[in-house]
């Protein structure tokens, strides 16, 4: 025990006098966190630019250009007339849509000759396209139905059955979770996992690897060559205590930018510990494996870099080729995110995240032991050569 709480001691001292994981564990996270809170801090995209082409230039066209102007989503561009290449003029003014208003299309509504109102979406970039598509639905819709109501009341029906006669079924939707849509709620907590999982990585990757290369762990760990989870555990728990320390600060950073904390904290401290954990005994299996730290380091991030693309958080798994999904079920990031999103944004409860936990556990386990099958095959290999060197030596 002598020797163990030794060696934690100067794990301690080595990880915070080394100035390059200090930057990496404790500024980054901080950075990250800061920056990308600032850049979804609005929550919602607003003002986005929608050419209207107005050729009619009548009050009724100019009543849906105000309606579309009220929307809060858009900003209307207003053309009386055609630019020459509608493309370019979309390129030119980061347009989402236009909206083309034809020519006689108050006269055309009058006669019942149901005009065209033909709408063009610039999908070139999906998210501010989806915001914009739903905003020109809405308020379009409604100038549609508002439009057909009054030709009704016109005829001499009544408001009411009017209404009746244009819907003749009513439909209510409701959201569920998350109901402003606010993208700061929905990828800013996940986006703070992603960087916890890559600095934890970052660590590990050079705990064992760096001793190895260096020539000090045969020095510093001969008394402990014998015990190879308790030497695992000296490089690990110096990143849980910083990484307590981390997810302290992101805490904070919920109530700076008014995120809101996940449904159970002591679920979510428990998914949190088992993640951190997972993550870090992934760390030490590769360290371990591969004794160069550089060469360590690039298969951590090579691993961890697309984790949360292919962690299903915003894109289904289920649309993933089947090896697609086993790479990202083998990643901590994946079931932490996913139960993750149940007690963040859909307020669910333990039992709902259970499979979730019991994944992340499993893969604790699982990195631990081939960790502690790699450790106890290096301290053979390493410790080996010095005994047979002393047996040469004294045989001489």
């Amino acid at each position: 025990m002598k020797e163990f709480l030794r060696l934690l001691k100067r794990e301690f001292t080595l990880f915070v006098g080394n100035s390059t994981l200090r930057t990496v564990f404790f500024l980054a996270p901080v950075f990250y966190a800061t920056l990308l809170g600032l850049v979804y801090k609005s929550g919602k995209v607003e003002n986005t630019p929608v050419i209207v082409i107005d050729r009619d230039n009548t009050p009724l066209s100019n009543q849906l250009v105000e309606m579309l102007g009220d929307n809060k989503s858009i900003k209307v561009l207003r053309f009386l007339q055609e630019p020459g290449n509608i493309k370019d003029a979309v390129i030119r003014h980061d347009a989402a849509a236009v909206v083309m208003i034809p020519a006689r299309f108050e006269a055309a509504m009058l006669q019942k000759k149901y005009p065209e109102l033909n709408v063009y979406i610039n999908t070139g970039n999906m998210m501010t396209a989806n915001f914009a598509s739903k905003a020109l639905q809405l308020t379009i819709g409604t100038f549609s139905a508002g439009a057909a109501i009054k030709g009704l009341q016109k005829m001499g029906m009544n408001p009411s059955r009017a209404a009746t006669q244009y819907e003749p079924f009513k439909t209510n939707y409701i959201t569920l979770f998350n109901t402003t849509s606010n993208y700061l709620i929905f990828m800013w907590p996940a986006m703070l996992a992603v960087v916890l999982q890559q600095v934890i990585l970052l660590a590990m990757a050079v705990s064992f690897a760096a001793e190895f290369q260096r020539g000090s762990f045969i020095r510093e760990y001969t008394a402990m060559r014998r015990w190879a989870f308790p030497v695992m555990l000296i490089k690990v728990i110096p990143i849980w205590c910083f990484s307590i320390l981390i997810v302290c600060v992101y805490y904070l950073m919920h109530m700076l930018f008014h995120v809101p904390l996940p449904e159970g904290i002591l679920n979510f401290i428990l998914l949190s510990a088992v993640f951190v954990g997972s993550a870090s005994f992934l760390g030490v299996f590769i360290s371990i494996l591969i004794p160069d730290a550089l060469k360590a380091t690039q298969i951590l991030m090579v691993l961890a870099s697309p984790a949360f693309i292919i962690s299903g958080f915003t894109w289904p798994m289920s649309a993933m080729p089947g090896f697609v999904q086993f790479m990202a079920n083998i990643i901590p990031l994946t079931p932490f995110l996913q139960a993750f999103k149940i007690l963040l944004i859909q307020k669910g409860s333990a039992p709902l995240i259970a499979p979730y936990m019991n994944h992340l556990a499993l893969l604790l386990l699982v990195y631990a032991f081939l960790g502690w099958v790699a450790l106890k095959i290096k301290l053979w290999l390493l410790f080996k050569e010095p005994k047979k060197r002393a047996r040469v030596t004294d045989t001489a």
